[in-house]
């Protein structure tokens, strides 16, 4: 229950005590994940087209979680900022609005999914093979999805208090939960992939209900609040909280394309390279979500430190986070060398679909140390209200370099070159913008520094009551 200090000049030890427990966090959320195709990938007689059909799921199960940071992602930083200027009652209603709009969004974006599901799944890569399996998974992670969504969204406020703990445990208790639950469901009740969309949903529910329950409690520093929607805060928060949702939700479309290809470019092959790319796609993230973790859930302190216009916080804070996403980069690509075939082995006992794996595994990974230098500063430009920038470079990644790949290569090469789309989008994107951050980030302290924001702020509020009064 204990908040860390924000704006403590122990840079490193504040930023470690908020990037150690989203990095936990995050890699407890993917293992879960993970053991969901692991149990799948292993269910006697269907295994490889069930984890094909949860393969085709998977992207779209991102999607739909990644609405939870237009709203988390997007007001957290806001709030934090808030409290650096010790303006608590805007904090509260921040909060407030936040939740509201993830109630909203989560009913709709579960409607959407509900309603569309058959095109959907086949548009995605689905085959008539495994849309049976994949209509089960998404019909129920749909059904409840506003708990993952509003867990996950309402859960950013609370790390964004400096209950970094607190914000892990979220993400324990749903983990814990689905890891002891998907082999009752799936193999005990002989649910099969039924029984793991189950065990996902009842363990999101566990997590959301924590997350409220903390949010209540009187001991919390900002407890929330139900007052009246105010729509100018909510856009607000939209605002900013475009440019993750954009990250977020471009990686899972960017896979969609890719398993589409997968099935039209690979044949009578199709689906099984779609398993080759859901075995990849597991240890990457093991990779990419933990420094997710790192880049977003350091942003408390930059948004703190941008709010109480303390230069020398941002600076030294920055360079922490950077260097932390270097490191732990630096020791995946490590563990990929020696650890991807008994990662494998995990998912498939069929030798092609293995080795192909591993190869695709070694593949990815080529480019994920420049990586970690884009999400350092993508999520920072984020952190210090800037979304215009950070929409900019994550869509000249996703859409220019990423995608681009993904739809030229197989047709220069083959269909295994689609591989290879991810470290090509990742070399080059990073290279762009840590060109880009290293001039912006200097002007954007200085103008802070100079009060030319809060200028900017008081004409449009001077612009708004002219208006109001002309009315």
């Amino acid at each position: 229950m204990k908040a860390i200090n924000l704006g403590s000049r122990r840079v490193l030890s504040t930023v470690l005590k908020l990037i150690i427990p989203a990095m936990i966090a995050q890699f407890i959320n993917v293992l879960y994940s993970i053991v969901d195709r692991m149990y799948v990938g292993n269910i006697e007689g269907i295994g490889d087209t069930a984890l094909a059909a949860v393969g085709v799921c998977a992207p779209i199960t991102t999607l739909i979680s990644s609405f939870a940071f237009l709203i988390g992602t997007g007001g957290a930083p806001l709030f934090a900022m808030s409290l650096g200027e010790g303006r608590e009652d805007n904090a509260k209603k921040i909060l407030s609005n936040a939740a509201y709009a993830l109630f909203v969004l989560a009913v709709f974006v579960a409607a959407i999914f509900l309603v569309f599901e058959r095109p959907v799944l086949f548009t995605f890569g689905a085959s008539e093979a495994t849309y049976g399996f994949a209509r089960q998974y998404l019909m129920i992670y749909a059904a409840g999805s506003i708990f993952s969504i509003t867990a996950t969204g309402l859960n950013q406020y609370i790390t964004a208090q400096g209950y970094s703990g607190i914000g892990m445990l979220t993400t324990v208790i749903g983990a814990v939960a689905n890891i002891a639950l998907d082999p009752l469901f799936i193999f005990t009740f002989k649910m099969n992939v039924a029984g793991a969309a189950i065990a996902t949903v009842i363990s999101q529910f566990l997590s959301f209900l924590f997350v409220i329950i903390f949010l209540r409690l009187k001991g919390t520093k900002i407890r929330l609040a139900f007052s009246k929607p105010d729509m100018r805060i909510i856009w607000n928060i939209v605002k900013l909280g475009i440019s993750p949702f954009i990250i977020m939700a471009s990686d899972s479309l960017i896979i969609i394309v890719q398993n589409a290809i997968l099935q039209s470019r690979g044949g009578a092959d199709g689906d099984m390279w779609i398993t080759v790319s859901t075995v990849v796609q597991a240890f990457f993230s093991l990779t990419s979500m933990p420094m997710l973790g790192i880049s977003t859930g350091s942003q408390p302190v930059l948004s703190y430190a941008y709010g109480a216009k303390n230069g020398p916080l941002m600076k030294r804070a920055e360079i922490c986070i950077a260097s932390a996403c270097v490191v732990f980069t630096v020791t995946m690509t490590i563990v990929s060398i020696f650890a991807a075939a008994p990662f494998v082995s995990l998912f498939t006992s069929n030798a092609e679909i293995a080795e192909h794996s591993v190869w695709g595994i070694r593949v990815f990974m080529i480019g994920v140390i420049p990586l970690s230098f884009q999400y350092a500063f993508i999520d920072s430009f984020t952190a210090l209200g800037q979304p215009k920038y950070a929409i900019t470079f994550s869509l000249i990644r996703k859409v220019v370099f990423f995608l681009g790949a993904i739809i030229a290569f197989p047709y220069i090469w083959d269909v295994s070159a689609v591989f290879y789309a991810e470290p090509f989008a990742d070399i080059a994107a990073s290279v762009l913008s840590s060109i880009a951050f290293l001039i912006l980030f200097p002007k954007i302290i200085r103008r802070r520094l100079n009060g030319e924001d809060n200028l900017k702020h008081r004409k449009f509020h001077h612009r708004r009551q002219s208006a109001a009064e002309n009315n």
